[in-house]
Formats: structure tokens, sequence, C-alpha cells
């Protein structure tokens, strides 16, 4: 069996999320996880950190590659990303997902298209999630 080398990187920088949702490294857990699921991904394994006196980290390791984000919560802040390899499983639909999840206020993001020689650089079209607060 041949495998491509083709994979999708989405790396997003979402801002004014609130304190709450970021500090929780079960609640983001959960919501990796189902994000990555809900993309039709295979999960692996999760690994998660809480960390004091704020913030946390969680890494989803996925047969297609990785979901993670790393949390700073005294400054709304929160780094988001995923790559997977292959045709089958796009990571926006994960983002898009964990931003309905965290409803940031505004959100900065690429996407690396890999695995085909020269990294190309797009900006990916981002859901706005529905600011409720």
């Amino acid at each position: 069996m041949e495998y491509s080398t083709f994979g999708r990187h989405v790396a997003v920088d979402a801002w004014g999320v609130r304190y709450d949702l970021l500090n929780d490294a079960d609640w983001l857990k959960d919501q990796l996880v189902e994000a990555a699921e809900a993309t039709g991904a295979t999960v692996l394994s999760v690994q998660s950190r809480q960390f004091e006196p704020q913030g946390a980290t969680v890494l989803v390791l996925l047969s297609e590659s990785h979901l993670s984000i790393h949390t700073y919560p005294e400054k709304g802040f929160a780094a988001i990303d995923c790559y997977t390899c292959g045709e089958t499983v796009d990571p926006q639909n994960a983002i898009d997902r964990l931003m309905e999840a965290l409803k940031p206020e505004r959100v900065h993001a690429k996407k690396l298209i890999r695995g085909l020689g020269d990294i190309e650089v797009e900006t990916p079209i981002m859901k706005q999630p529905e600011l409720v607060r």
C-alpha cells in the first residue's frame, strides 16, 4: 500500500476567549476529542496538563496526526493547531468546531499545505461563531 505525504496544517491564534474556558483542561480535552471525532479522525491518545496558577495544554494524538491547544487564560489567548495527513480528514472542520465552543472575539489563522514540495501558506475561511456572553 502506498501512502500520500499530502497534509493540511491549520494554526490559529484565538483572542478574547473566556478565562474559565481556557483554564479548564478537562473541558478542553472533551472539546478537542469531540472536534477530532466529528471530523472522522481516529483518536489514539490524549495528554492534558492543567498549570498553576492558570493555563492548560491538551494534545490529541490522531492516527492522521494531531490536534492541540495551549492556553493563556490571563490573556484570553489560545494557540491551536491541527495537522492531518491524507485527503479524508479536513483539519479545518476540527478548528471550526473548536471555535464554536471557545467563541473567541477574534482569530488569526493560517493553513499550510504540506508534503507536496514547497509548503504553501493560505488564509483559511473561518466560520464566525455566534458570540453569546
